[in-house]
């Protein structure tokens, strides 16, 4: 078995390909894996401390900026797509799957071109510009969300939903509540904007603190490393010692499921993998999606869980400190809503789908 893997750009399509290619490690010790990413992306770094062999095609993402920016990114396709080609013809794979992003692109499309099978996973509402061309050449596309269905023309389209780290599927509710000293009793948010933070989220919570100090609660706010040292100062100068609530400010967390598990309400971004992740946890969530997203693919996330119900939805122009905790009071003291959105966005859960995805390209 010898399988080639692409994707690339952002932590929403490295990881999930790197959990593929374990998965196809555990289940076939003996196999041949190459991951294919761009010179420049963070999967340069990653993926080779995960253990696996990594080749590069010189490839950039598309500015939307201006016209002369996104030229200078197609000017590269021809070369990145020769390099794609170069490399599959010498490793020869049975299997290469892209995960999207600009990384994948050349190297699932050269693949077309060979005898072997070609499979795309799209983790988006929204598919990316990258999956949308290579829907209708490919063997399969996998999807992340149904709607996504509707853009497509595809000559086989499944539905797998995300995989998620282990971790997140084993956690346990009680072990983290005495992990972060926390009483079950109360009520209990989480709040993230990735790994770099969200400096909108980060604003209205400063907001939502102030407004919101005289009701019991506990909190665990990531904040992001760029911003951590400023907002503890003004935390501090909120003086809520005085106050009922118990807060909890990292910068970053490595084991974000144990945030995760200890909470009744999360407050974040819109990404996929987080979804997933809330929706395997039943976590029900107000999202915040990240307005400069490619396609404003976070949105469109957002509304296919906002019309099943599973989540609020609060968009980052119209995100300030008091619509936040007008939000989340509303939510808080109606407990019936709360289980109702954990159980819709529990039904959202795909926890076998990295078997599923196995099992389709393994086939």
């Amino acid at each position: 078995m010898r399988l080639i893997i692409s994707g690339g750009g952002t932590g929403g399509h490295i990881y999930p390909a790197l959990s593929i290619a374990e998965g196809v490690r555990q289940r076939i010790p003996e196999a041949k894996i190459l991951y294919v990413g761009s010179k420049q992306g963070m999967e340069k770094k990653i993926v080779p401390e995960r253990g696996f062999d990594y080749a590069e095609v010189d490839i950039s993402g598309i500015d939307r900026s201006s016209m002369l920016k996104a030229s200078k990114s197609l000017v590269k396709f021809p070369k990145s797509f020769f390099q794609g080609w170069d490399i599959i013809k010498d490793f020869k794979p049975d299997v290469v799957v892209g995960t999207g992003g600009y990384a994948s692109f050349p190297v699932v499309l050269a693949s077309t071109f060979f005898s072997c099978r070609s499979f795309i996973h799209e983790q988006n509402a929204q598919p990316g510009l990258a999956n949308r061309n290579l829907a209708s050449r490919v063997d399969c596309v996998m999807l992340t969300f149904e709607e996504a269905a509707q853009y497509l023309q595809a000559k086989r389209i499944e539905i797998t939903g995300l995989p998620v780290r282990q971790a997140i599927t084993t956690v346990r509710r009680d072990e983290a509540y005495r992990k972060w000293g926390f009483t079950p009793q109360l009520f209990t948010l989480v709040v993230f904007g990735g790994s770099q933070g969200a400096a909108s989220i980060n604003r209205a919570m400063l907001g939502y603190l102030d407004r919101s100090r005289s009701e019991r609660s506990q909190i665990i706010w990531m904040t992001g490393n760029k911003q951590y040292e400023e907002l503890v100062e003004q935390v501090k100068a909120l003086q809520l010692e005085q106050s009922h609530i118990k807060l909890v400010m990292k910068p970053y967390l490595d084991h974000i499921e144990d945030a995760l598990a200890a909470a009744n309400l999360a407050l974040c971004r819109a990404g996929a993998s987080t979804l997933s992740e809330l929706a395997v946890l039943g976590l029900p969530a107000i999202l915040v999606p990240y307005p400069y997203a490619s396609d404003n693919h976070q949105e469109k996330n957002a509304r296919a869980l906002l019309e099943k119900k599973a989540v609020e939805m609060i968009i980052d122009e119209f995100l300030d400190g008091d619509t936040l905790y007008e939000k989340i009071q509303g939510l808080r003291h109606q407990p019936e809503m709360l289980r109702n959105m954990a159980a819709h966005i529990k039904r959202e859960a795909r926890p076998q789908a990295l078997d599923d995805i196995l099992d389709i390209i393994l086939s």
